[in-house]
């Protein structure tokens, strides 16, 4: 008996969307019959059942989804006990480590490939397998876009690292070593050591970076199984999960519980207050604000500064905390703990994919470890996770992440140092002789949405060698790029308008005063009107990346950090919902 509740109305076989490709007695579906007995399918297989895709993100090139060649298996193990029937569609895999120039090119196009794919095939329900990071926004946007049924599996994070029997965070030690080993304090010996130890297992980041971010934010919208994302990948209990979604399905099919029913405003504002609380990865305003748009949901900056003052962050996992890890954060009582002490902030009677609410899902949580799931009352940062700027250098915003900076910087005048592309500011950090002080703000333009081009993640500048040999291991660093959500200190980012469209930020100079205000949320250059205008009139537009191809496409329909970089004719205010393909 399926576990999970059910809704009063229920489709039918002939109601199903792949009976319009199987059920008829024309040559068409005949067609696609015969196709299916040449897989080896009898009629027993599909007749009446709801064709589930199974969409997988499994790559050779994506370690974080190296478990999902077989986790499909248990996906296909719970579709077939629930009567369905499975077939496997492989998508975009986005992957973090090896895309280049960065995975936040292609999100976009893998949320395309999502949405044409379900929509083109006879797919009644689907189950979106990812993690890694722009895997879960890309996912969760096409699905939206589509309107089929969908659940959330998340991959699940790594096993801790180790090093000489100490615990290795994913990106945060190695950025952490990184500049001990440019300090000279660790040898090659000792460096080769940790670059063994820092990934043991499949899975994806096991701190809070933003592959678990976007998972939690995936749970919290109610898109996934309760709990789902903080079952670490390697754990058997992940196997079942995977299972579980697969039955869980095929009931949804049937129950029609589309993304639309669930992905309300409610949701999303659950969703920020989660991932404030959790001490998230800035890049969850980006993709959270494409994923709302998608669902007709107008969600902006302002709602997660509104939500950062007044949610404290209580997950004490790297790097926001200092010890703890997503391995930590899954036996303390994992998502539906955390959220068991948010309940005066959420909606708890948001609808979910169980087809219960979010306050059904998680009474009775508990929470086994306070150090690592911190009550409201005793948090490890009294605001929430993310603070929003604006000033004349960000009229439309960027963001910090005060909860994993250096305190003494959250207000902060220093002289700017500016580069104009990361090839000089990484040439420049390396020299001894580099006229810089810790009270210097870099920054580095044209690394945005057009300018990077697809808004790499070089936002956590490198130190200067010269201030870290002094012992200087953080300062106030400011770019119109995005930084890794395993990263940390005073990184000021999402500066938008970018520069490379004209934005604030093109007509700073290096020896400007930058004037930051974190509790005040202010950014200002210290610069008078009058010789802005004359650098704004002297400013010359720069050449494009792109003369053809994707990233030609790209460039002319891509939107603005604070808009989410989703491109304009795939939101939902566009035009018109795209209806179901012809068949004949």
């Amino acid at each position: 008996m399926n576990a999970y509740a059910k809704t009063d109305t229920r489709k039918t076989p002939e109601t199903l969307r792949s009976a319009r490709y199987f059920a008829h007695d024309d040559l068409r579906s005949f067609g696609h019959r015969s196709r299916l007995r040449q897989m080896g399918y009898a009629p027993e297989d599909w007749v009446g059942k709801p064709v589930i895709g199974i969409l997988n993100t499994w790559s050779d090139f994506n370690p974080c989804h190296g478990h999902f060649k077989s986790r499909v298996e248990d996906v296909k193990r719970g579709v077939l006990q629930a009567g369905g029937f499975p077939l496997e569609l492989p998508v975009h895999s986005a992957s973090e480590t090896f895309l280049k120039p960065t995975s936040m090119l292609y999100r976009n196009m893998a949320a395309m490939e999502v949405e044409e794919g379900i929509r083109a095939h006879p797919i009644d329900g689907a189950v979106l397998m990812g993690g890694c990071d722009k895997s879960t926004p890309a996912l969760l946007m096409g699905a939206t876009s589509a309107g089929v049924p969908a659940i959330y599996l998340p991959a699940g994070p790594m096993l801790r690292g180790n090093w000489k029997g100490r615990t290795l965070g994913s990106g945060s030690d190695a950025w952490k070593f990184w500049d001990e080993r440019r300090a000279g304090a660790i040898d090659e010996k000792a460096w080769n050591e940790i670059e063994g130890g820092i990934a043991r297992s499949f899975g994806h980041c096991m701190t809070m970076g933003t592959a678990s971010t976007m998972t939690a934010i995936a749970d919290a919208l109610g898109m996934t199984l309760p709990g789902a994302s903080s079952i670490p990948a390697a754990d058997a209990g992940h196997n079942r999960m995977a299972a579980a979604c697969g039955r869980r399905i095929v009931e949804m099919v049937w129950e029609d519980l589309v993304p639309a029913r669930v992905l309300t405003r409610p949701a999303f504002e659950n969703a920020i207050t989660v991932a404030m609380a959790m001490g998230c990865s800035t890049n969850a305003i980006i993709h959270l604000i494409a994923q709302a748009r998608r669902a007709g949901v107008n969600i902006g900056l302002d709602d997660f500064d509104r939500a950062s003052r007044i949610v404290p962050v209580i997950a004490n996992v790297r790097p926001s905390g200092d010890v703890y890890l997503m391995e930590d954060f899954f036996f303390a009582g994992g998502l539906p703990a955390l959220m068991s002490r948010l309940t005066d902030h959420l909606h708890l009677d948001a609808l979910t994919v169980t087809g219960r609410t979010l306050g059904e899902n998680i009474a009775g949580a508990q929470v086994h470890d306070d150090d690592v799931i911190r009550t409201v009352d005793n948090p490890i940062y009294a605001e929430g996770a993310l603070a929003v700027l604006r000033g004349n250098l960000a009229p439309e915003g960027c963001v910090i992440k005060p909860s994993a900076c250096a305190p003494h910087l959250r207000v902060h005048t220093g002289p700017a140092l500016v580069f104009d592309d990361y090839p000089s500011l990484k040439a420049a950090i390396d020299d001894e002789s580099l006229d810089v002080t810790p009270d210097h703000v870099l920054v580095l333009r044209n690394a945005g949405p057009l300018g990077g081009p697809g808004m790499p993640e070089w936002g956590m500048l490198p130190i200067p060698k010269k201030l870290v040999k002094q012992g200087v291991r953080d300062m106030l660093r400011i770019s119109d790029s995005r930084m890794s959500g395993t990263s940390y200190g005073a990184c000021i980012l999402h500066v938008s308008p970018e520069s490379y469209v004209g934005g604030p930020l093109a007509l700073l100079q290096t020896g400007d005063l930058v004037r930051v205000d974190v509790p005040a949320r202010s950014i200002d250059m210290l610069v008078a009107e009058d010789a802005l205008e004359r650098r704004r009139a002297a400013l010359v537009p720069p050449p494009p990346h792109y003369e053809r191809g994707y990233g030609w496409m790209f460039s002319r329909h891509i939107r603005q950090a604070h808009e989410g970089c989703d491109f304009d004719f795939l939101e939902t205010s566009f035009g018109a919902p795209v209806g179901e393909p012809s068949i004949y």
